[in-house]
């Protein structure tokens, strides 16, 4: 696990790498087998499977994915620990520390509160927050990465200056990624990777706004995808059983991936 995490670590010194986000053991598997260096949990993506919303499974079964996903590939995983499962800096920090010693080689802790009225916490509390799963990563031992994220663009509060002013706050306060989930423009990232230099910047991209190329020249030296290849799947899913259901016919499921293709990525994977 020590080994993993500072395979992390020094894919994060120099260049730009994609971590894609699988969903489940298979999903990582057949990632690890088209060449990522590394992979990412996706809570949302997590979340569709057993059958509720993101943001509403339990740290006990986070945990347990996380286990899940870090033993079914030989790669760094970093892990979508939401919030942290808790509010206060203390519990943030019991919960990373059982987060740290999964196997996962990353986790990340996210500034909203959940509130659409109020969604982003408190300044220092969100600051606290993060020297709290520093703290806590610290103790385990493990040299996990610590990725801070500032939520401001996808829960209503598209601010660039406060977003920037707690990614720098986090970088501060120990965490080794920052993090802007919803950040689109070259304005934007030009501006986070700025403040937060030298230290690396995650960018999410879960649409056709930007190349690995485009995002390297911007000095962004990680790429994630989020919920969005789980949502392709879920696509290709929907349409072939709507079909189905409201047509009678079957068309959709000709253009699924074969058997044998399948089966023999499966195969190589074990």
């Amino acid at each position: 696990m020590i080994d993993l995490a500072r395979k992390f670590h020094d894919l994060h010194r120099t260049g730009c790498f994609v971590i894609p986000n699988p969903w489940d053991a298979g999903s990582a598997k057949l990632l690890e087998q088209l060449g990522f260096p590394a992979l990412a949990t996706t809570s949302s993506g997590f979340a569709w499977t057993q059958g509720c919303a993101d943001n509403h499974v339990t740290v006990e079964a986070a945990l347990a994915h996380f286990r899940a996903i870090a033993s079914a590939v030989a790669i760094p995983v970093n892990g979508d620990f939401e919030g942290g499962f808790a509010v206060k800096p203390k519990d943030v920090a019991e919960n990373f520390h059982d987060a740290a010693t999964t196997g996962v080689a990353g986790l990340s802790i996210e500034d909203s509160t959940g509130n659409p009225n109020d969604p982003l916490f408190e300044f220092s509390l969100a600051v606290e927050r993060v020297q709290a799963a520093r703290e806590a990563i610290d103790r385990s031992g493990t040299g996990v990465v610590l990725t801070g994220r500032s939520e401001g663009f996808i829960v209503g509060r598209p601010d660039l200056a406060e977003t920037v002013r707690r990614l720098v706050a986090y970088a501060k306060a120990g965490a080794d990624c920052l993090y802007a989930p919803g950040i689109r423009t070259k304005e934007q990232i030009d501006a986070v990777v700025r403040a937060v230099a030298p230290k690396p910047v995650n960018l999410l991209v879960g649409g056709d706004f930007i190349t690995v190329g485009q995002a390297k020249e911007l000095g962004v030296r990680r790429i994630s995808t989020g919920g969005a290849l789980a949502r392709s799947a879920w696509g290709g899913f929907l349409r072939a059983a709507k079909e189905i259901a409201t047509q009678g016919t079957f068309v959709e499921l000709t253009k699924g991936a074969s058997w044998d293709e399948l089966e023999k990525a499966f195969g190589e994977a074990k």
